[in-house]
């Protein structure tokens, strides 16, 4: 009986281990196939592994994959570590969510982790490509399947838009991210859209590359859809969106027109309402898309306050009366949608100068700062604003200031910008100064009533020193010598700010969705 007894414990103990082998076999066995997946699992992510070099912003998610060749692309702001709770659904579909340093042992809602994994040369690593796409890792809400094709991504990028801007608001800055080349973009081609003028139709006055007119911008932690001209039609039928600026928010306008003509299948059935022709010379356009019924409008207003004339001694001076709206203002009344700029005539010698220029009343200023200037005719635009725009009826967008790009002087002092067709090195995530035109837009419409939508569009677009016209703002004219003014201020178009009416486009779509789920 004590042998027997001896025997029963060794048995017991040969069987508790092999349970417990088992056991462990069937969790090495389910983590490297990712059949299942634990409860939750920190992962730490490093630029790159030990056994291969990544491009700038790569790394490697050997982990939880079989395959440690999959590379993903986060380039979490430059950040070293990058701390990600994974989880992995009976689906086979990741969720999770990055957490930023001071949040790694705060809770935060989860977002889920789109797979669309694109393989990358073993001789490709290491040596960045400009025209190398690695978007495949990007943050969204609304994951269907971790095997996405190029037309499906198209799917999911517009799947972002479900969220309202409140839910993305603490989850993803959209004016945070990288160029990424796209051969599916321009978003339409030059020659078959009217509504580009002279100034900015650059391939039609000889520009041959093409490179910069496929440059898509693309948030670091989500998406932003492309534009869909037909849905954009939709939603402002029976409305009207209007521009109101200078010659960049001309360039914006254009590029709308240029968009939304892909969305109506006969053109005559777009008309200006007065019979006008775009060109430089002509401050007011309203055309009128008929099976919409429904406008988009440019205003001119290169300061947003009136421009006057004064009498100082014996001579009528040109003022520009910071204390009064534009005379124009009236005609922005009503509009459902609203896009405000001004910046670009601030760098003027004038206005810079503020000698007997700036006006208050009947005190033309004998001399005034142009900061000080600038930001009393914004609190006159924002006066304006709160005083006659409805914001029930009315959406309020103001667009940041458009750099330029002038080397080796200004635009009538032979500074130039032709020697660039590609974009500045935008891999790197350097703190930008901010310019002191966008911090007084800022503290401006953080005083007023009505809500005030920035696009924040400074510094993405401050890297696309290519999409200038440089020499290309004109048509050649054979035999005859060239000016040698260039034009390193506006955009072409297509181009740049089609990704501005993007941006635009994303942040009408997201209020429109919070308004149906109220």
């Amino acid at each position: 009986m004590e042998r027997q007894k001896s025997f029963s414990l060794k048995s017991g103990k040969l069987f508790s281990i092999a349970v417990s082998s088992s056991f462990l076999f069937c969790f090495l066995l389910y983590y490297c196939g990712l059949k299942i997946a634990p409860t939750k699992t920190h992962f730490l992510f490093e630029p790159c592994n030990k056994t291969k070099q990544a491009s700038f912003g790569e790394i490697y998610f050997s982990e939880a994959r079989n395959n440690s060749d999959e590379v993903f692309d986060l380039t979490l702001q430059g950040r070293d570590e990058v701390f990600v709770d994974i989880r992995v659904e009976e689906n086979g579909n990741l969720s999770g969510e990055v957490l930023d340093e001071q949040e790694v042992r705060e809770n935060v809602s989860s977002v889920q982790v789109t797979e669309s994994v694109r393989k990358s040369d073993d001789a490709n690593l290491g040596n960045p490509n400009l025209k190398e796409i690695s978007n495949v890792l990007e943050i969204n809400q609304h994951l269907n399947t971790s095997k996405m094709g190029g037309e499906n991504n198209e799917k999911m990028r517009d799947l972002d838009v479900n969220k309202t801007e409140r839910e993305v608001e603490g989850k993803c800055n959209i004016y945070d991210g990288k160029w990424v080349f796209d051969e599916s973009y321009p978003l339409y081609d030059s020659k078959s859209c009217s509504f580009i003028d002279e100034g900015f139709s650059c391939e039609a006055n000889g520009r041959t590359d093409r490179d910069y007119t496929k440059w898509r911008w693309k948030p670091y932690y989500c998406n932003i859809p492309r534009f869909n001209a037909v849905k954009m039609l939709d939603l402002i039928k029976g409305k009207r969106l209007v521009f109101v600026g200078d010659s960049i928010n001309r360039n914006q306008w254009e590029s709308i027109m240029c968009i939304l003509r892909q969305g109506v299948l006969d053109p005559k059935r777009i008309y200006e309402a007065h019979g006008r022709r775009i060109t430089k010379e002509k401050g007011q356009y309203n055309f009128k898309f008929v099976d919409y019924n429904c406008s988009v409008e440019y205003y001119v207003s290169h300061f947003l306050v009136h421009e006057s004339k004064a009498r100082i001694g014996t001579r009528r001076v040109k003022t520009l009366r910071i204390d009064t709206i534009d005379k124009a203002a009236s005609k922005w009344k009503g509009a459902d949608i609203l896009v405000f700029n001004t910046a670009h005539w601030w760098s003027h010698h004038k206005t810079k100068s503020g000698v007997n220029y700036y006006q208050e009343g009947n005190l033309v200023h004998p001399q005034l700062d142009v900061s000080s200037a600038f930001q009393k005719s914004l609190k006159t635009w924002a006066w304006w604003v709160d005083r006659y725009v409805n914001p029930a009826k009315t959406q309020v967008f103001f667009r940041s200031s458009s750099p330029s790009h002038f080397s080796g002087g200004e635009w009538n002092t032979g500074g130039h910008c032709k020697e660039h067709n590609q974009p500045l090195n935008f891999t790197s995530r350097k703190q930008i100064p901010v310019p002191e035109m966008n911090l007084i837009l800022d503290q401006i419409i953080a005083q007023m009533k009505t809500s005030v939508t920035v696009l924040n569009i400074t510094n993405l677009s401050g890297v696309r020193i290519d999409g200038h016209p440089s020499i290309y703002g004109r048509k050649p004219v054979s035999g005859a010598q060239a000016s040698g003014i260039q034009d390193c201020s506006h955009w072409c178009l297509p181009g740049i700010p089609d990704t501005w009416n993007e941006l635009l486009y994303y942040h009408i779509v997201s209020k429109q969705r919070l308004f149906a789920k109220r």
